[in-house]
């Protein structure tokens, strides 16, 4: 007899317990995890577990037995701070351990040993809410997107408050439905029970199963319901004393809401002021945490400074950042903590700006923490691949490109620009396309495959985000509702259901049975023993799911939030259509399929657009993101960038970096579309500088008359370089001789010859980062300030190309292969360029080594930027990051800094190697390079001017 839900769920918090007091646990194999599944359900139930509840649970402890955790890295200012967090402080925190004990029954052992850690991270670089004074903290938590950072600053506020912050205030989204999504968290997670009103508990929940004390219930100034935010009927009869329990409030950032706060705060709670008569609250130390902290919390506004960079404070902010610094302002002891997986506008603010009503912005100065993911988190690298030299690699196939959203003419169902008045036709018919029919098939047979793995009483969703647009959203949700009508119709009565039943079984047996395999094959680690089912199995269970779909318009209420846990155990299986409301924060429960033709290329708005990233337990395989081949090559550029922002933040904070330095890496970087212009506050010009960074050409011409401009600019380069200074260069790596095999170098190269090769080259439009009139303006720049003057060049051999011999007799015997994406038939396109080593090959062997060394410092193994679930090994040849530091700033007793040194590596790549029809008879080399510029303190930049209109042209509309 199957269990509850609830008793599977005790089943396997027992096992779990009892496995994870063995001090050996490698010793934990599958086979003693069944075994103490059935000795827990002995415990629970007479009768036992049947077949699919003993697979579901064993499956369930494998995973969490076999997962891994990253390790967080943070960059801090300890100016003004005093160190107080201790294991003296900790000692009876009960708000803390109820909710660690709740997040077992949830995560692995291993999982929250790591949100214990990260949690204290955070709190012990706020300070002490005890200590006396006047202390203002601000600091930022970086999460991957859909990866947990609700939990995480879950068990931060149950911290904060055993600690003794008395006022708690959650931001929580611009939408009703995110702000109750988050009430309900905190409900579950801190509160312990559900809100029916002030002062009035209703049902107990969450971690008030554990511990339901009364003389420590929180409070809460807001509901779970739909008007539940804080309003003024509350306001008028709220008063706090600080002997009581911490108070808790989940406000949505809406300028009405932050005002009315902000003025009970005044009124209410203000018990000092100071010499210009503002009132403040000097006794009741405040924790802010700024959900999404990038989206509306920031000034877009542009504030003036004067030549002494002053800011000016006559500024006036826009209205929700102005209220949050106001609210801030209005505490002697404050500490602000923002979430986001995306920090680029927050990193922007300027550090000084400050009014004198709104105190200081909200830039992170204290610290950024940054939070790794566990194994099983499947992000952008476990889903788009890692760039390679073999192209991508890595990325499960989840993803089916769309073209039928538009026809040839840019017009269609949902054309990429249409008005809010568009009325989606597909041939001239109110009907979706067929991309979308094939998408619903899909959720429907995951739907079925869950029900076949035990897992019939989970949430499962399907996103359609294709416009922003209400009144579209709603002809859509028409269209789909209708859709699925006639599909329970056609199955219930059995008339007319073959074709559909067969287009299910085909999609099934062709697509979800081949790639079930696959992905078992390529990531045991999100599998487990999850088997596949057959056609002859997933067939009874189509009924069911087409009676259960219910479609859904996502608009904002709250409503929208609550169906999840109303259906607890029963499993909510929707369709929910939407647009911006979609975007931002709010977790559909159990996200199988996503169908997605937005067009922003912004690298935030699109990352937070991406709900089908987070956690899939034994179902993964079972998901499908249908969307432009457009957006895959995005989604695939922001997972490279990504992960190289990531590697700089590790190197930073392994030095000792501040949050500032690392504000002044992300404004220099040269990937254009990090964040809107406005909330760069930068709407006429971005100064962009290479220093540090590794440039390569990836997106490539394929014309024979660019090619030959840019080989006749190559040859050019060689002829002025004259002799090379080696051939075949052999260098010695880690003791062992290591060569370049055909290669030729040459050493201090005038940087105005660069500069001129740079000039005379084209780079594709496509190349995002690689602009190449832009790089000869840079280098000429720091050739001004005595950098970059010195150049080493290598033209790299050693492929299994064809032979070719350039200007001045130099020959290459064989040049290199780099497979072309053959979706991309318009440019050719590769994955990476360099190989790992290449980049180092200007360095002795001690510098390489001193590379290395920095390299496994700054080294935090992270799964999210793993393209497999494995745990890496330390790395055997020094990072890209710490080649250039090293070059440019030197390193103890081994270099001297030389920001002279620049080094440019040219790629003869064979077009017959391409494995591409591209080329129109062109058989000469396609030179692609690198170019690997050293790190710098000189700031010298280089203006790219841009304005909104062509930004939004380029990019599409922000957030």
């Amino acid at each position: 007899m199957p269990l509850t839900k609830e008793n599977l769920q005790s089943v396997i918090t027992i096992a779990q317990t009892v496995l994870g007091r063995m001090p050996d646990k490698s010793k934990v194999t599958t086979a003693l995890i069944a075994e103490k599944v059935a000795m827990a359900a002995a415990l629970i139930s007479p009768e036992g577990l049947d077949e699919m509840d003993e697979r579901a649970a064993t499956d369930e402890l494998v995973r969490r037995f076999s997962s891994w955790i990253g390790q967080d890295s943070t960059l801090q200012n300890q100016d003004g701070h005093i160190a107080w967090l201790d294991a003296s402080r900790q000692k009876d925190w009960r708000y803390w351990q109820r909710y660690r004990e709740w997040s077992e029954r949830k995560m692995s052992t291993a999982a929250v040993d790591a949100l214990d850690r990260s949690t204290n991270i955070i709190l012990s670089n706020l300070e002490d809410p005890k200590r006396t004074g006047a202390w203002d903290r601000r600091g930022l938590v970086v999460g991957h997107v859909q990866s947990g950072k609700t939990g995480n600053y879950t068990g931060l506020v149950c911290k904060a408050a055993d600690a003794g912050y008395k006022i708690i205030i959650v931001l929580a989204g611009l939408h009703n439905n995110l702000r109750t999504q988050t009430q309900i968290r905190l409900e579950e997670g801190f509160l312990g029970y559900e809100t029916s009103g002030i002062r009035e508990m209703g049902r107990i929940i969450g971690v008030g199963e554990i511990d339901s004390d009364a003389k420590m219930q929180p409070n809460c100034a807001t509901l779970r319901s739909d008007n539940g935010d804080f309003n003024t009927k509350l306001s008028n009869h709220l008063a706090i004393s600080p002997e009581e329990r911490p108070w808790l409030f989940v406000v949505k950032k809406n300028k009405t809401v932050l005002e009315r706060l902000l003025k009970w705060i005044k009124n209410r709670v203000a018990d000092a002021t100071d010499s210009t008569g503002r009132k403040f609250v000097s006794n009741l130390p405040l924790l802010l945490i700024d959900d999404e902290a990038d989206h509306a919390s920031v000034d877009t506004g542009e504030q003036l400074f004067d030549a002494e960079g002053m800011p000016d404070e006559d500024h006036q902010p826009k209205a929700i950042n102005s209220r949050i610094r106001k609210i801030l302002h209005s505490f002697a002891k404050s500490a602000y903590v923002g979430y986001t997986a995306t920090p680029f506008a927050n990193i922007f603010i300027h550090r000084r700006s400050a009014t004198l009503d709104e105190g200081l912005d909200i830039f992170p100065s204290a610290f950024i923490t940054n939070l790794a993911a566990p194994s099983n988190y499947i992000g952008p690298a476990r889903v788009f691949g890692l760039r390679s030299t073999d192209g991508r690699s890595g990325g499960l196939p989840l993803t089916g490109p769309i073209d039928d959203h538009v026809d040839k003419s840019g017009a269609g169902w949902m054309p990429v620009k249409h008005k809010k008045e568009h009325v989606p036709m597909h041939d001239g018919r109110d009907s979706v396309p067929p991309s979308l029919i094939k998408a619903v098939h899909a959720f429907i047979l995951a739907c079925a495959g869950r029900a076949c793995r035990g897992q019939r009483g989970e949430h499962s969703s399907m996103l359609i985000h294709v416009t922003r647009y209400t009144n579209v959203q709603y002809e859509v949700y028409q269209q789909v509702q209708g859709l699925i009508g006639r599909m329970a119709q056609r199955v219930k009565r059995q008339i007319d259901h073959e074709e559909l039943l067969s287009d299910l079984r085909e999609l099934w047996e062709t697509d979800f049975i081949r790639k079930s395999i696959e992905i078992q094959e390529r990531a045991p680690d999100l599998m487990g023993s999850s088997t596949i089912a057959t056609w002859d199995e997933i067939l009874p269970e189509i009924p069911n799911v087409l009676n259960d779909i219910d479609v859904r318009m996502i608009n904002g209420t709250a409503k929208d939030a609550l169906d999840y846990s109303e259906q607890e155990g029963v499993g909510l299986k929707v369709i929910a259509i939407g647009g911006d409301k979609l975007a931002r924060g709010l977790t559909l429960e159990g996200l199988c399929t996503s169908y997605f033709v937005r067009t922003t290329k912004m690298y935030d708005t699109l990352m937070q657009m991406g709900r089908w990233f987070g956690y899939r337990p034994g179902y993964v395989d079972l998901c499908r993101l249908y969307t432009t081949t457009d957006l895959i090559e995005w989604f695939e550029h922001i997972a490279d960038a990504s992960e190289e922002l990531r590697e700089e933040f590790d190197a930073m904070a392994a030095s000792g970096g501040t949050p500032r330095d690392y504000g002044l890496k992300v404004q220099s970087h040269s990937v254009l579309m990090v964040t809107s212009p406005l909330k760069m506050r930068s709407a006429k010009s971005l100064q962009l500088s290479f220093s540090g960074q590794l440039l390569e050409t990836v997106a490539l011409h394929s014309t024979p008359s660019v090619l030959d401009r840019n080989l006749a600019a190559t040859n050019t380069l060689i002829r002025e370089m004259g002799a090379p200074t080696e051939t075949s260069p052999r260098r010695t790596r880690n003791g062992a001789p290591t060569e370049w095999t055909g290669s030729f170098v040459w050493t201090d190269v005038p940087g105005e010859i660069v500069a001129d090769f740079f000039s005379s080259y084209s780079t594709h439009p496509l190349a995002r980062k690689v602009n190449s009139s832009m790089l000869a303006d840079f280098i000429k720049s720091m050739n001004s300030e005595g950098e970059l003057t010195s150049w080493t060049v290598v033209l790299v051999s050693g492929g299994d190309g064809a032979s070719y011999t350039f200007d001045n007799g130099i020959r290459v015997e064989h040049m290199l292969k780099r497979t072309a994406d053959r979706d991309k038939n318009d440019h050719y396109s590769i994955g990476r360029l360099l190989s790992p080593r290449d980049e180092a090959i200007d360095l002795h062997e001690p510098e390489w080594r001193a590379a290395l060394d920095i390299t496994l410092r700054a080294w935090k193994p992270d799964p999210a930027r793993q393209k497999d679930g494995s745990p890496p090994k330390n790395p055997e040849i020094p990072s890209g990051v710490a080649v250039r530091q090293v070059r440019g700033m030197g390193a103890p007793g081994v270099a001297k800094p030389a920001p002279e040194r620049g080094l440019l590596l040219l790629y003869p790549l064979d077009p017959a190697k391409a494995e591409a029809d591209l080329f129109d008879g062109w058989t000469a080399p396609v030179i692609a390079f690198g170019a690997s510029f050293p790190s710098s303190n000189s700031g010298q930049k280089v203006e790219y001017k841009v304005d909104h209109l062509i930004w939004e042209q380029e990019y599409g509309a922000a957030d």
